[in-house]
């Protein structure tokens, strides 16, 4: 009997090890330097001719970055593109994944792979094909609309909403399909039984049934948005409305190599993560709660 425990254990340890190892590398590794760079600071020697050496601050950087109203304002940023983007990414994956299921859509393998076609399109790639379809003068939707500006400061924002939409809508709506198809046909068969219609059953029966779905993409969605880098970085020199530090992600990247401050590069890092870890804490709790 123990000869047998110690062999279970034995094959638990070898599908399950390589997972840690791989998470210890490209995770715990990673944020355990990045909060070692984040308590060290370069400060120049005599008066300012000499070389520079590393000093130990501890929270110092944390509370430069804090105050630093670029950083912050970021937040700014992440909220308005949250309370735009959240609405129309759940709103019309759902959509679509309902129409699919009902049955009503004709051709509906065709439209599964439409749809989820985009999200294999790499972020920069993206960024770049729309940025092609906003600049004037080259885009042709931009000449049949007579000019509008797409990359200005009031409308960058909706712009890069629309590109986030574009690129991640079908797979949220696969996730949404998948738990759909998995409902017991036999409690869509009561509720038709029962008189329901086919709106009264999508909302009362299919929704309410795949609630982990729904919960599990918000939390991705919302941790997802605070990590908001790729499409605005790629609009940076072609719009007016984004600059260097427009999102947190950004001031952490313009930190560490457009002014080589590596310590508030990572201690903007370690402030990020740890509210994604927040954020992530409350919708968990919130759901398990509801």
């Amino acid at each position: 009997m123990r000869s047998e425990a110690v062999r279970r254990r034995g094959a638990v340890a070898l599908f399950v090890g390589p997972f840690f190892v791989l998470f210890a590398a490209v995770i715990v590794a990673p944020l355990g330097y990045a909060v070692y760079l984040s308590l060290f600071s370069e400060k120049s020697s005599g008066l300012g001719f000499g070389g520079t050496e590393t000093v130990f601050v501890g929270l110092g950087n944390y509370l430069d970055t804090l105050k630093d109203r670029a950083f912050t304002d970021g937040f700014l940023v992440i909220v308005g593109y949250c309370l735009l983007y959240i609405p129309l990414m759940i709103g019309g994956a759902l959509g679509l994944a309902l129409l699919l299921d009902s049955g009503l859509a004709r051709l509906r393998r065709f439209f599964q792979l439409a749809l989820f076609m985009p999200h294999v399109v790499p972020g920069v790639i993206a960024g770049l094909i729309w940025l092609y379809l906003y600049l004037p003068g080259i885009s042709p939707i931009v000449d049949l609309l007579g000019g509008v500006d797409f990359l200005g400061g009031g409308a960058v924002l909706g712009s890069i909403v629309n590109v986030a939409l574009w690129e991640w809508i079908g797979y949220n709506m696969i996730i949404y399909f998948a738990a759909l198809q998995a409902i017991p046909a036999e409690v869509l068969e009561a509720a038709r039984m029962d008189g329901a219609g086919r709106l009264r059953t999508a909302f009362s029966v299919k929704l309410p049934l795949i609630r982990g779905a729904v919960i599990t993409t918000l939390l991705f969605t919302i941790i997802g948005s605070l990590q908001l880098f790729t499409e605005p970085m790629v609009f940076d020199n072609s719009s007016d409305g984004v600059v260097s530090t427009w999102t947190p992600n950004m001031y952490a990247y313009n930190e560490a190599f457009g002014n080589n401050d590596y310590g508030q590069a990572g201690a903007a890092s370690i402030l990020l993560a740890l509210l994604a870890a927040v954020m992530s804490y409350v919708v968990t709790k919130w759901s398990n709660r509801r």
